[in-house]
C-alpha cells in the first residue's frame, strides 16, 4: 500500500480553491430530506450553544468544534477523486450556496464564493465537478430557480434538497431584538433563529470550526481498500447495543434473559430494515416521551438535562436514571423489554407507517411527516400507556397529530420556522403537559387549550406570500387546500399526487399572473409592487410541470380555459367549474366558502382569492376539530 495521509480539515481547507472529480458510477446524489434536516439541525444547534449577540466576530474562533465525518480521496492524474463523502460534500455545497444568497446585502459578511465556485487556469467551475449538475447549480448560485436540464433524477433531487435547506435553515432577515427572542423561546432566552447579525458568525463558524477527516490515497485500490475497511469491519457497539447489555445483565433468570434478548433483536431488526438509525431514533423518542423531565435552554450544561442526554447517550442515561424509570428489580428489567419496549416499539412503528403513507384516520401524521417534523413521534407517544386498547391508541395518536398540524400550520403561515432548533423547547414542554391525560376526551381538551395559548394564528397574517424560504411550505398549503376541496366535492383524495416528487410530470406552484409587470401598469407603477402582489398566495395554484412550462407566461385570458382541465381549486377560476359539478356546488353551499369564477384577474381578484384561501385555512386547521373528534 502506498502512502496514505489522514488530516482533519476545516470546510475552508477542504473546499477553498479545490477541485474534486466524482467518477461517473458515483455521481448520483441520493440524500433525502431526513439526512439534510438532521445535518442542518445538528449544525445550527451546536452553533447556537455558543453564539451570543454581544460577542465579537473574533470570539467565534473559541466556539465549539463539530466533526462532520470523513471523506476518502483518491489522488490520481493530478486530480482529486472522491471515493467516499460526496453526499455530505454536495450537501455542504448546497448549504454554502444558501448562505451566500442569504448574506447578500449584509455588511461584513464573509465571501464564501470560492468554496463553491472558483477559477483555475482560466476555467471557472464548481469545486465539485459533475457536468450534469452544473446548469442547476449555476442557477442556484445566481439566485434563480432551476428550470432547465432537470431530466436527471439525481439533479431533481439536488434541487429539492436545496429547497429543504432553504426551508430548514432558521434564517430570519433583519435583527431579532431581545424581547422578540424571549417571546420566540417561550421565556427561556435562548435564541432560536439566526438573524442578519448572527449569519456572518454562523458562516465563520461553519467554515472554520466544522471539520472533516480527509483520508487521501495515491491510488484507487488503496482508496477503496480504506473505504471497505471503514464500512465492513466496524464492530464498535452502538448505544442500543450497550443499553441491551445493561438491561439483560440485570435480568437474573436465564430463560427470561434469553427471551428478552430474542424480543429485543426482533424489534431492532425490524427498525434497522427501514433505515440505519431507526432503532436509535426509537429509543430517543420513547425515553424522552415517557421519562424526560428537562431540556437545555440557553447556556445550561447538556449533562444536566434529560432531553439532551437521551439524544447523545441514552444508554448511559438509562443506567444513571434507573430509579426514575423504575428499574430496580430483575422483574423491572425484564418488563422494560417484554412489556414496555414491546408496546412502544409497536406504536412507534405505527407512527412510522403513517408517516410513510396515508393511513385512514391518521392522515395528520402523514401531513406532519411531509413537513420533515422530526419531533412528532416523541410527543405522539407521550400520552400512550401500556394497556391502552387499539382504539384508544388510535384516537390518541390522531389527536396529537391533529394538534401538531394546527400548531405547525399557524407557525408556517406566519413565517415561523418549524425546525428542531425552533420547536424542541415548546414541543418538549407540551409533551410533559399531556402525559397525564390518559383518556382521549381529556387529552383533546388539553390540546385544544394549549392551542388557545398561542399568540399567532391565521388571522395574524392576512397577506401570506411566497418567498425563497417558504416555497415548499406554500406547495404543501396549496396541496392541503386543493385536496380538501376535491374531497369535499366528493372526488378522490389528491394530496399524495399533488405532493409526489417521483411523478415525471410533478406538480409545481404556478403564479396566475405571469412575471410581466408591463401588463399591469394600470394598477402598478413600480415592478417591485407588482411582484409583491404577484407572490400573494391568492395568485398561486398547483399545476403539473408541463402545464406551467407551456402556459405559465401567457396572459390570464389566454390560459383561463386551460385551468378548467386542472384540479378543482384551479378550475374554480372558470365559470364552467360551477356549471357542471353538482358536488362542488353542494360543497360551496354547505361550507359557505366564497368561491366564484374570475373572468379577469386583477388586484381585487387576488384579494378575493386571498380571502378564500384564508377561510379555507381556518376550516382545515380549526382547533375545534379536536373537540368534535370526541363527538364523532
Amino acid at each position: 500500500m502506498n502512502k496514505i495521509q489522514a488530516n482533519a480539515r476545516t470546510i475552508r481547507e477542504l473546499l477553498g480553491g479545490k477541485k474534486y472529480q466524482i467518477d461517473y458510477y458515483q455521481r448520483e446524489y441520493k440524500w433525502e430530506q431526513k439526512q439534510v434536516f438532521e445535518m442542518i439541525d445538528d449544525l445550527v444547534s451546536v452553533f447556537l450553544q455558543d453564539y451570543r449577540p454581544e460577542h465579537s466576530r473574533t470570539e467565534v474562533e473559541n466556539y465549539g468544534r463539530y466533526f462532520l465525518g470523513s471523506t476518502i480521496i483518491s489522488q490520481r492524474d493530478k486530480q482529486n477523486f472522491i471515493v467516499d463523502g460526496q453526499q455530505r460534500l454536495t450537501t455542504l455545497t448546497l448549504l454554502l450556496i444558501c448562505l451566500r444568497q442569504q448574506a447578500r446585502g449584509i455588511e461584513g459578511a464573509t465571501d464564501i464564493s470560492d468554496l463553491i465556485f472558483s477559477e483555475r487556469f482560466g476555467v471557472k467551475s464548481f469545486n465539485l465537478q459533475v457536468d450534469e449538475r452544473e446548469p442547476a447549480l449555476l442557477a442556484l448560485f445566481d439566485g434563480h430557480v432551476p428550470t432547465e436540464n432537470l431530466q436527471s433524477e439525481s439533479v431533481q433531487n439536488l434541487v429539492s434538497r436545496y429547497d429543504d435547506i432553504v426551508e430548514r435553515f432558521p434564517y430570519t432577515s433583519g435583527v431579532v431584538e431581545p424581547e422578540q427572542r424571549l417571546e420566540e423561546s417561550t421565556g427561556s432566552g435562548e435564541r432560536l433563529e439566526i438573524d442578519s447579525h448572527a449569519l456572518p458568525y454562523f458562516a465563520d463558524w461553519l467554515i472554520e470550526n466544522v471539520y472533516l477527516v480527509e483520508i487521501a490515497a495515491t491510488s484507487d485500490d488503496d482508496a477503496y481498500t480504506i473505504f471497505e475497511t471503514m464500512n465492513d469491519r466496524g464492530l464498535s457497539l452502538s448505544p442500543a447495543d450497550m443499553l441491551k447489555g445493561y438491561v439483560l445483565a440485570n435480568i437474573a433468570e436465564e430463560s427470561r434473559r434469553f427471551k428478552a434478548n430474542e424480543e429485543w433483536k426482533n424489534h431492532i431488526t425490524i427498525f434497522n430494515q427501514r433505515e440505519r438509525e431507526a432503532s436509535a431514533d426509537f429509543f430517543k423518542s420513547w425515553l424522552r416521551s415517557q421519562y424526560g423531565r428537562s431540556i437545555r435552554t440557553g447556556s445550561g450544561r447538556v449533562q444536566d438535562h434529560d432531553y439532551d442526554r437521551i439524544g447523545s447517550e441514552f444508554h448511559r442515561w438509562v443506567r444513571d436514571e434507573n430509579q426514575h424509570i423504575g428499574l430496580t428489580t430483575s422483574d423491572d428489567f425484564y418488563a422494560f423489554i417484554h412489556r414496555d419496549m414491546d408496546f412502544f416499539a409497536a406504536q412507534y412503528r405505527t407512527v412510522l407507517n403513517a408517516s410513510d403513507q396515508m393511513v385512514k384516520g391518521l392522515e395528520h401524521v402523514r401531513y406532519n411527516a411531509n413537513r420533515g417534523f422530526t419531533l412528532q413521534s416523541m410527543i405522539i407517544m407521550a400520552p400512550l400507556r401500556v394497556g391502552d386498547d387499539s382504539n384508544k391508541i388510535h384516537v390518541k395518536i390522531k389527536l396529537v397529530a391533529m394538534y401538531l398540524d394546527v400548531l405547525l400550520g399557524w407557525r408556517e403561515w406566519n413565517y415561523r420556522r418549524i425546525g428542531q432548533s425552533s420547536m424542541k423547547v415548546p414541543i418538549f414542554n407540551a409533551m410533559r403537559e399531556i402525559r397525564q391525560f390518559t383518556e382521549p376526551a381529556d387529552l383533546a381538551q388539553k390540546l385544544f387549550d394549549l392551542l388557545q395559548t398561542e399568540t399567532e394564528n391565521f388571522g395574524s397574517n392576512v397577506k401570506l406570500r411566497m418567498n425563497m424560504q417558504n416555497r415548499k411550505m406554500i406547495h404543501r398549503m396549496l396541496a392541503r387546500m386543493t385536496d380538501y376541496v376535491e374531497r369535499g366535492a366528493g372526488n378522490p383524495p389528491k394530496y399524495e399526487e399533488l405532493m409526489s416528487e417521483s411523478l415525471k410530470n410533478r406538480y409545481e406552484v404556478e403564479h396566475i399572473w405571469a412575471d410581466r409587470p408591463e401588463r399591469h401598469r394600470d394598477e402598478f407603477t413600480h415592478d417591485s409592487d407588482f411582484r409583491e402582489y404577484r407572490n400573494l398566495i391568492g395568485d398561486l395554484v398547483l399545476v403539473p410541470k408541463k402545464f406551467n412550462a407551456s402556459y405559465g407566461d401567457l396572459s390570464y385570458a389566454d390560459k383561463l380555459d386551460h385551468y378548467v382541465k386542472q384540479n378543482l381549486l384551479a378550475q374554480s377560476l372558470h365559470p364552467k367549474a360551477y356549471e357542471r359539478d353538482p358536488g362542488f356546488r353542494d360543497f360551496i353551499r354547505d361550507t359557505g366558502l366564497p368561491f366564484r369564477s374570475h373572468h379577469e384577474f386583477r388586484k381585487a381578484d387576488i384579494d378575493a382569492r386571498q380571502d378564500l384561501f384564508h377561510q379555507l385555512a381556518n376550516r382545515i386547521w380549526d382547533p375545534a376539530l379536536l373537540l368534535r373528534e370526541m363527538d364523532a
